[in-house]
Order: structure tokens, then sequence, then C-alpha cells
């Protein structure tokens, strides 16, 4: 829904994403945008709810802050209590967690392409409303291209199910391994959803170079200005500096592409920092050792993207052939590293499901994941603990501190869409000023603004809350016309 005046252009709610928010754009005397906002109006106290609860709990707890993403938070927060309780996994219990993770990634990739971000382009930017959507996607691609999306995905969640209990909300992380080993059969039905994985990977791969790179007007629209922005980007790579999306170092490489800073994730206080604005619930990460310059891009400004295109942006490579491959054919297709381009993120995102499926392959078929020792009992106090992966839409940390018995004293989460939360505003407000002229708006126009922040996938569900105190609270009071009556706030 929308509405209009001669000053002011609202959506909301926006669309094909997971949360809530609105954009709010202010337009000049000539029509042109002024600025435009991304408004996230909900509030979560994950963080507040935690307070008091026993340490072990957190992993079911905070996977309820989204059904989309629940197993990034339970893994998240699976490895803070291994750090917590100072005990680490046996290769079983590692490689069991990173075969479930991998599988996740993979699913939730899929659905963002066919269901969220894919109709912008497989549809088009422009096309009626009612045809942006999974059927309009499924329309064009065909029926057995659909099959492949249910089936690829319905066989991965099924091993997600059979190894953690619940697919939508896992319940098999624990401090020091997971609850239980796996057996041949449970192996092999994950070779299968791989391999399924897989091939859906180098169909959905198929169908964007045929409907987006072999368009010259999208690819015109990925490299065009309002799309744009030359920030730094951060992401996990493993020793070889390779993409990882379960354990490694914290890389960030600066606009030039020149590796920035490197660390572990444990010493993420000392890089980062958290900016808090009046106009939304969600707070905005920067680079501390640059310092909040505002909403600006370029070398001098502590903003900072993560997710597919930052994660490329940050590594030297993928760890798997097929995916490395099409990482070469993307830089070299693009420009060279690094990538600016805001909607490249959904051909990254590609990039990285192909990867997740040959490192379910790799890890389903090794022979230690069948060991039976799947965790080790922690005896130490805890004290504080720090864990990340690498969630689909970008690098989530969780850091708890407890007491002697684990009883959390004080949790902070820091979610992938919340580090690109400046990047996002940036995006919707250039793509605004790039698409809206002279006052001239219609329903393709809104749609190609809210492209501007699809492209990260965002779930403001996860990354919404706010500094200690009161939540504040506006109520408008308008009669049946639409004129304020009255407002309350707090």
């Amino acid at each position: 829904m929308s509405a209009t005046t001669s000053k002011k252009i609202t959506i909301d709610p926006i669309t094909r994403l997971e949360g809530h928010g609105k954009i709010v754009v202010f337009l000049k005397d000539s029509g042109d945008v002024d600025h435009a906002y991304l408004q996230i109006p909900e509030y979560r106290g994950f963080e507040k709810f935690a307070e008091g609860r026993p340490a072990e709990d957190l992993p079911q707890i905070t996977e309820r802050i989204c059904g989309v993403c629940p197993t990034a938070h339970h893994m998240a927060s699976s490895k803070c209590l291994d750090d917590l309780y100072r005990v680490e996994p046996p290769p079983a219990g590692r490689k069991i967690r990173e075969l479930v993770y991998n599988a996740f990634v993979l699913e939730d990739h899929a659905l963002h392409f066919v269901y969220l971000g894919g109709p912008d382009f497989v549809v088009g930017p422009k096309a009626p409303k009612a045809e942006r959507n999974v059927l309009g996607v499924i329309g064009k691609l065909g029926i057995e291209a659909g099959k492949k999306v249910i089936n690829a995905r319905k066989a991965v969640r099924g091993t997600m199910t059979k190894i953690t209990g619940k697919a939508i909300h896992p319940a098999f992380g624990l401090p020091g391994g997971i609850s239980k080993a796996i057996d041949r059969e449970t192996r092999d039905q994950a070779v299968e959803a791989a391999n399924l994985g897989l091939d859906l990977a180098k169909t959905l791969l198929s169908v964007f170079e045929s409907v987006v790179l072999k368009n010259k007007e999208y690819v015109d629209l990925v490299l065009s200005d309002g799309y744009t922005h030359k920030t730094y980007y951060m992401g996990m790579v493993d020793k070889d500096n390779k993409v990882n999306f379960y354990d490694g170092d914290l890389r960030v490489v600066a606009p030039d592409g020149k590796e920035f800073r490197k660390f572990k994730p444990a010493e993420y206080l000392k890089h980062v920092c958290e900016h808090v604005e009046p106009w939304s619930y969600i707070k905005f990460p920067y680079l501390k050792d640059i310092g909040w310059k505002g909403f600006v891009d370029g070398p001098e400004s502590g903003v900072y993207c993560v997710a597919p295109l930052a994660r490329l942006n940050a590594a030297d490579g993928m760890a798997t052939p097929l995916a490395q491959a099409e990482y070469e054919k993307y830089f070299k297709t693009l420009g060279g590293k690094p990538v600016h381009y805001t909607l490249a993120n959904h051909w990254a995102r590609l990039i990285e499901l192909l990867y997740a499926a040959e490192r379910m392959i790799e890890l389903a078929n090794d022979p230690e994941i069948l060991d039976g020792r799947v965790r080790v009992i922690p005896t130490a106090t805890p004290k504080e603990g720090i864990g990340a992966v690498e969630a689909p839409r970008g690098t989530l940390l969780h850091h708890y501190e407890t007491d002697e018995k684990g009883l959390i004293r004080k949790a902070n989460l820091i979610v992938a869409t919340g580090n690109n939360a400046a990047r996002i505003a940036m995006s919707v407000d250039k793509a605004a000023k790039a698409c809206i002229k002279g006052g001239k708006v219609d329903d393709g126009i809104m749609n190609m603004i809210e492209m501007s922040f699809r492209a990260y996938d965002p779930c403001f569900g996860c990354a919404t809350h706010c500094l200690p105190g009161t939540a504040p609270m506006v109520i408008e009071l308008r009669d049946l016309r639409g004129g304020l009556l009255r407002t309350l706030s707090r």
C-alpha cells in the first residue's frame, strides 16, 4: 500500500522481505527526491529476554527471533556456548554442525532467489505487481524448474530435520558439540539432498545467465550508479582466505579491495561500534578504526557491508571447484574486484548456493562424520563467550556474559542485517533519487526502490533492538478520511 502527497511518498509496508518496515520519501518542490528513509518500526527484545536464563537455553531461545533464519542463531549461539565453557567439539560434532549449516544456507539462498529477490529479474522490475512473486517465477521458468526448487528444498529440510529434530527451530546444538551422532542412512540422505541442491544451483545459475546477464537492460540496471556504493566489506574466511560460513576469521577489505583488517570474532569489540538514529529501532554498526562519519561511502567512511556480495569481495576465492569457477567468472564479468554493485548480491548468492551444495557433499562423504563421539562435556566455570557464523544475510555475532552458575547477565547480538543497516539505508536513499524525477511515481518505480533493500535479503525481525530504557512509541488517531486527530507519544 502506498500514500502520496505533494511532498511525501510512503511505501508501507515494504514487501518480499523478512520482518517489517516502511520507506518514506521526501520530495523537493521540483518533485525530485530530497531524502528517502528506510524506517524499521518493529522491536525485538531478545537480549533482554535472555537475562537470567541458563546459557544453555539460548540456542533454543534466540532461534525464535526469526522463522526464516533460526539455524543461523542456533549455530552462532551454540558456538558462543563452546567459547563460554572453553570446550572444543570433537571433529565429528563440528563437521555435522557444518553439514547442517551448509544445508541451511543452501535452502535459504534458494528461497530468496525464487520467492523474494528473483521475481524482480525473472518476471521483471516493472512487471504487474500480481506477477512479481514465486508463481510468476515458476511461470517463467517452467514447471520442471519449479519441481527442482520444491524437491531440493524438501530434501534438504528433510535432512536437517533428521539430524537436528526440527528444520525450523533446531534442537541439537550443545556446549561442546551436538546432541546425537548420525548413522549411514542419515549420511546417505544428506548426500542425496546435497546432489539435488547441486543440480538446483546449476539450474538457477543458468537462469541468471540467460535472463539477467544476456539482457542488456538488466545488466545496465545492475551496473547503474543508483545501485552502487563503494564501502568496506566484511566476511568470514578460512585459513586460505576462502569463503566459509561456519568458522574462521573475519576479514575486512577496503573500497579498493585491499585487506584492511583481519581478526578473530572474539575481538569484534575492538573493530565494530554501533550508532543509533532516532527514526529507527535498528542500530547502525560501523568500523571503529575509522569512526562514524554518517551515511556516506568511500574510504574515509566507517560504513561496511556484509552478505554474499561482501563475502566474495572479502575472500580470495571459494573453497570448492565449481563455485570457484563461478567466482572467477563473476569478477571477470563485473570488472574485477571488488564489485560495488548492490544488485550483484543476487549473482553472488547463487554462487554461494553452489558452494554450499559442494561443501555438503564433501562433509557428508568424510568418513569421520560417522564417528559416534560428537560432544565433549564442559567442565569449566562460564564467564564470557563469543560465537560467530556467516548467516545467509552476512556476519552474525552472539556475545554472552554469565555468572558462575551460567545464568546470563548480559547478551549482545549483532546480526547480519544490523551490520548492513547503514549501507541499506544509503541504498534506499540513492535508489529513490535515481528513480524518482519530477515527482513521477508509479508502482514499477516504487518496486525499483524496494529492490535496493531486497538485494541484501534483509531480516529486520532479527536486526531490530534498541538501547536499554523505554521503547519510544507514537500512536496516531485518524478519522475515516485519514485526517490526523491526535498524536500520543512516549
